[in-house]
């Protein structure tokens, strides 16, 4: 069986595999030992919570807002008229129209938005 190298032996130096570390150390600490790789690093964690996921009322389910959003943005198109159309254009809409807008989607096969919106009329 092979070694460890020389990183992950320096890395593993630094902790302390018999003490247990709160979050905000654990995290510190991560960072500390680690940074040295040529690519980007991450971080595995396991939480054991004690529940039966058999039990319709024990499931855990959860969303996470990422700190710095997926990177994407939306196109978004809104079908209206009149006064609606202004309210669409304040509103920050990508493209705004009604009968043109789905003119061009039938006879160009246009689909460069995300999103489509309508209004009631």
């Amino acid at each position: 069986m092979a070694k460890p190298g020389k990183r992950f032996r320096g890395a593993a130096e630094k902790i302390d595999r018999d003490k247990r570390y709160a979050m905000d150390d654990a995290i510190s600490v991560l960072i500390d030992a680690g940074g040295a790789a040529k690519f980007d690093e991450t971080v595995e964690l396991a939480v054991r919570l004690g529940v039966d996921p058999r039990q319709a009322d024990q499931n855990v389910r959860g969303t996470v807002a990422l700190p710095h959003g997926t990177g994407k943005t939306v196109r978004v198109l809104v079908f209206a008229k009149g006064d609606k159309q202004k309210e669409a254009q304040e509103a920050g809409a990508d493209f705004i129209g009604a009968d043109d807008m789905v003119k061009k989607i039938q006879e160009e096969q246009w689909l460069d938005f995300d999103t489509a919106i309508a209004t009631p009329t």
